[in-house]
Protein backbone atom coordinates (compact mmCIF):
# COMPACT_ATOMS: atom_id res chain seq x y z
CA UNK A 1 0.00 0.00 0.00
CA UNK A 2 1.00 3.45 -1.18
CA UNK A 3 0.16 6.21 0.73
CA UNK A 4 -0.79 9.86 -1.31
CA UNK A 5 0.78 12.48 -1.51
CA UNK A 6 -1.53 15.24 0.08
CA UNK A 7 -1.57 18.05 2.85
CA UNK A 8 -3.02 16.40 6.21
CA UNK A 9 -6.55 18.55 6.51
CA UNK A 10 -9.69 18.02 7.25
CA UNK A 11 -11.02 19.51 3.91
CA UNK A 12 -8.75 16.85 2.18
CA UNK A 13 -10.00 14.13 4.87
CA UNK A 14 -14.03 14.80 3.85
CA UNK A 15 -12.76 14.23 0.06
CA UNK A 16 -10.41 11.51 0.58
CA UNK A 17 -13.65 9.85 2.22
CA UNK A 18 -16.03 10.74 -0.21
CA UNK A 19 -13.46 9.23 -2.83
CA UNK A 20 -12.95 5.95 -0.84
CA UNK A 21 -17.13 5.88 -0.38
CA UNK A 22 -17.42 5.95 -4.24
CA UNK A 23 -14.40 3.67 -4.59
CA UNK A 24 -15.85 0.91 -2.64
CA UNK A 25 -19.69 1.86 -4.56
CA UNK A 26 -17.81 1.14 -7.81
CA UNK A 27 -16.17 -1.52 -6.69
CA UNK A 28 -18.98 -3.69 -5.36
CA UNK A 29 -21.43 -2.36 -8.68
CA UNK A 30 -17.82 -4.10 -11.31
CA UNK A 31 -17.79 -7.53 -9.04
CA UNK A 32 -21.53 -7.63 -10.00
CA UNK A 33 -21.24 -7.25 -13.03
CA UNK A 34 -17.99 -9.46 -13.67
CA UNK A 35 -20.18 -11.93 -11.65
CA UNK A 36 -23.01 -11.81 -14.36
CA UNK A 37 -21.02 -11.73 -17.16
CA UNK A 38 -19.47 -14.92 -16.17
CA UNK A 39 -22.57 -16.34 -16.05
CA UNK A 40 -24.06 -15.07 -19.65
CA UNK A 41 -20.52 -16.35 -20.75
CA UNK A 42 -20.14 -19.85 -19.44
CA UNK A 43 -23.62 -20.17 -20.92
CA UNK A 44 -22.66 -18.75 -24.29
CA UNK A 45 -19.73 -21.24 -24.12
CA UNK A 46 -21.64 -24.36 -23.30
CA UNK A 47 -23.79 -23.59 -26.48
CA UNK A 48 -20.82 -22.86 -28.54
CA UNK A 49 -19.62 -26.06 -27.78
CA UNK A 50 -22.54 -28.10 -28.52
CA UNK A 51 -22.88 -26.08 -31.71
CA UNK A 52 -19.12 -26.62 -32.80
CA UNK A 53 -19.07 -30.22 -31.84
CA UNK A 54 -22.34 -30.75 -34.49
CA UNK A 55 -21.18 -28.39 -37.37
CA UNK A 56 -17.59 -30.76 -37.25
CA UNK A 57 -19.75 -33.64 -36.90
CA UNK A 58 -21.75 -32.73 -40.34
CA UNK A 59 -18.77 -31.14 -42.16
CA UNK A 60 -17.42 -34.15 -42.00
CA UNK A 61 -20.21 -36.11 -43.28
CA UNK A 62 -20.51 -33.53 -46.22
CA UNK A 63 -16.71 -33.84 -46.86
CA UNK A 64 -17.09 -37.73 -47.62
CA UNK A 65 -19.93 -36.80 -49.65
CA UNK A 66 -17.87 -33.95 -51.86
CA UNK A 67 -14.56 -37.01 -51.89
CA UNK A 68 -16.95 -39.85 -52.59
CA UNK A 69 -18.41 -37.56 -55.60
CA UNK A 70 -15.28 -36.58 -56.53
CA UNK A 71 -13.88 -39.79 -57.02
CA UNK A 72 -17.00 -41.10 -59.84
CA UNK A 73 -16.82 -38.18 -61.15
CA UNK A 74 -14.63 -35.83 -63.95
CA UNK A 75 -12.87 -32.51 -62.29
CA UNK A 76 -14.48 -30.85 -65.01
CA UNK A 77 -17.92 -32.51 -64.50
CA UNK A 78 -17.35 -31.33 -60.89
CA UNK A 79 -17.12 -27.92 -61.92
CA UNK A 80 -19.47 -27.16 -64.16
CA UNK A 81 -21.91 -28.29 -61.67
CA UNK A 82 -21.20 -26.05 -59.48
CA UNK A 83 -20.32 -23.35 -61.16
CA UNK A 84 -23.55 -21.54 -61.32
CA UNK A 85 -25.53 -21.75 -58.04
CA UNK A 86 -29.43 -21.35 -58.01
CA UNK A 87 -29.83 -20.13 -54.06
CA UNK A 88 -28.56 -17.49 -52.42
CA UNK A 89 -28.55 -15.50 -48.92
CA UNK A 90 -29.06 -12.40 -47.78
CA UNK A 91 -27.57 -11.68 -44.45
CA UNK A 92 -29.01 -8.63 -41.71
CA UNK A 93 -26.28 -8.03 -39.09
CA UNK A 94 -28.55 -6.80 -35.83
CA UNK A 95 -26.99 -6.40 -32.41
CA UNK A 96 -28.24 -7.34 -28.83
CA UNK A 97 -27.26 -6.26 -25.52
CA UNK A 98 -25.32 -8.58 -23.28
CA UNK A 99 -24.91 -6.41 -19.62
CA UNK A 100 -23.65 -3.23 -21.95
CA UNK A 101 -21.95 -5.60 -24.67
CA UNK A 102 -23.16 -5.59 -27.82
CA UNK A 103 -22.99 -8.88 -29.45
CA UNK A 104 -23.97 -9.72 -33.41
CA UNK A 105 -27.11 -10.90 -34.04
CA UNK A 106 -26.99 -12.45 -37.59
CA UNK A 107 -30.85 -12.66 -39.51
CA UNK A 108 -30.93 -14.76 -42.87
CA UNK A 109 -33.29 -14.80 -45.60
CA UNK A 110 -32.72 -17.30 -48.90
CA UNK A 111 -33.56 -15.68 -51.57
CA UNK A 112 -34.96 -18.40 -54.18
CA UNK A 113 -37.23 -21.22 -53.69
CA UNK A 114 -35.91 -23.37 -50.77
CA UNK A 115 -37.27 -26.65 -52.49
CA UNK A 116 -34.79 -26.34 -55.50
CA UNK A 117 -31.42 -26.30 -54.43
CA UNK A 118 -29.43 -28.32 -57.18
CA UNK A 119 -27.76 -25.90 -59.65
CA UNK A 120 -27.20 -28.75 -62.18
CA UNK A 121 -29.30 -31.39 -63.46
CA UNK A 122 -29.32 -34.76 -62.00
CA UNK A 123 -29.19 -36.64 -64.97
CA UNK A 124 -25.00 -36.85 -65.18
CA UNK A 125 -24.39 -36.13 -61.58
CA UNK A 126 -23.83 -38.30 -58.74
CA UNK A 127 -26.17 -39.16 -55.91
CA UNK A 128 -23.17 -38.41 -53.22
CA UNK A 129 -22.92 -34.65 -54.58
CA UNK A 130 -26.89 -34.02 -54.47
CA UNK A 131 -26.34 -35.27 -50.45
CA UNK A 132 -23.15 -32.93 -50.22
CA UNK A 133 -25.38 -29.84 -51.20
CA UNK A 134 -28.69 -30.76 -49.48
CA UNK A 135 -25.83 -31.14 -46.10
CA UNK A 136 -24.43 -27.89 -46.71
CA UNK A 137 -28.00 -26.10 -47.31
CA UNK A 138 -29.18 -27.37 -43.92
CA UNK A 139 -25.98 -26.39 -42.21
CA UNK A 140 -26.22 -23.29 -43.12
CA UNK A 141 -28.23 -21.58 -40.31
CA UNK A 142 -26.02 -23.76 -37.79
CA UNK A 143 -22.94 -22.36 -39.12
CA UNK A 144 -24.76 -19.10 -39.09
CA UNK A 145 -25.28 -19.70 -35.38
CA UNK A 146 -21.60 -20.57 -34.83
CA UNK A 147 -20.03 -17.45 -36.31
CA UNK A 148 -22.95 -15.58 -34.10
CA UNK A 149 -21.90 -17.42 -30.92
CA UNK A 150 -18.20 -17.73 -31.24
CA UNK A 151 -18.28 -13.70 -31.83
CA UNK A 152 -20.40 -13.29 -29.10
CA UNK A 153 -18.09 -15.68 -26.37
CA UNK A 154 -14.91 -13.36 -27.77
CA UNK A 155 -16.50 -9.60 -26.80
CA UNK A 156 -17.68 -11.13 -23.47
CA UNK A 157 -14.29 -12.73 -22.91
CA UNK A 158 -12.59 -9.07 -23.67
CA UNK A 159 -15.47 -7.27 -21.48
CA UNK A 160 -14.69 -9.55 -18.43
CA UNK A 161 -10.90 -9.12 -18.63
CA UNK A 162 -11.30 -5.27 -18.39
CA UNK A 163 -13.87 -5.44 -15.89
CA UNK A 164 -11.60 -8.05 -14.30
CA UNK A 165 -8.87 -5.75 -14.08
CA UNK A 166 -10.93 -2.60 -12.92
CA UNK A 167 -11.92 -4.50 -9.68
CA UNK A 168 -8.34 -5.37 -9.15
CA UNK A 169 -6.97 -1.96 -9.19
CA UNK A 170 -10.20 -0.64 -7.06
CA UNK A 171 -9.23 -3.60 -4.89
CA UNK A 172 -5.82 -4.16 -4.61
CA UNK A 173 -4.69 -0.51 -5.00
CA UNK A 174 -7.18 2.39 -5.30
CA UNK A 175 -9.09 1.28 -2.14
CA UNK A 176 -6.26 0.32 0.18
CA UNK A 177 -4.18 4.04 -1.24
CA UNK A 178 -7.35 5.87 -0.05
CA UNK A 179 -7.36 4.04 3.82
CA UNK A 180 -3.98 4.26 3.75
CA UNK A 181 -4.00 8.15 3.30
CA UNK A 182 -6.98 8.67 5.20
CA UNK A 183 -5.66 6.92 8.45
CA UNK A 184 -2.27 8.61 8.05
CA UNK A 185 -4.49 12.06 7.82
CA UNK A 186 -6.53 10.92 10.74
CA UNK A 187 -3.33 10.41 12.92
CA UNK A 188 -1.45 13.34 11.88
CA UNK A 189 -4.78 15.55 12.79
CA UNK A 190 -4.48 14.01 16.24
CA UNK A 191 -1.25 14.06 16.74
CA UNK A 192 -1.46 18.13 15.71
CA UNK A 193 -5.12 18.25 18.03
CA UNK A 194 -2.99 16.78 21.26
CA UNK A 195 -0.22 19.27 20.75
CA UNK A 196 -2.40 22.10 20.54
CA UNK A 197 -4.22 21.06 23.82
CA UNK A 198 -0.58 20.42 25.58
CA UNK A 199 0.50 24.07 24.03
CA UNK A 200 -2.74 25.20 25.92
CA UNK A 201 -1.93 23.43 29.10
CA UNK A 202 0.81 24.95 29.13
CA UNK A 203 -0.02 28.87 28.54
CA UNK A 204 -2.69 28.38 31.13
CA UNK A 205 0.12 27.18 33.82
CA UNK A 206 2.42 30.18 32.88
CA UNK A 207 -0.59 32.58 32.52
CA UNK A 208 -1.44 30.60 36.90
CA UNK A 209 1.97 30.86 37.31
CA UNK A 210 2.12 34.77 36.57
CA UNK A 211 -1.13 35.22 38.51
CA UNK A 212 0.35 34.02 41.22
CA UNK A 213 3.16 35.88 41.56
CA UNK A 214 1.26 38.94 40.53
CA UNK A 215 -0.80 38.19 43.73
CA UNK A 216 2.36 37.39 46.17
CA UNK A 217 4.20 40.52 45.10
CA UNK A 218 0.55 42.93 45.68
CA UNK A 219 0.69 41.34 49.35
CA UNK A 220 4.10 42.26 49.97
CA UNK A 221 3.48 45.85 49.05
Amino acid sequence: MARMNVNPTRMELTRLKKRLQTAKRGHKLLKDKRDELMKQFLELVRRNKALRLEVEQRMMAVHGSFTVAAAVMTPEGMEESLMCPKQSVSIEVGRRNIMSVNVPQFDFKMQSDESDIYPYGLAFTSGELDAAVEGLQQLLPTLLELAQMEKACQLLADEIEKTRRRVNALEYVMIPNLQETIKYITMKLDENERGNLTRLMKVKDMMLEQAIEQRQNGEMF
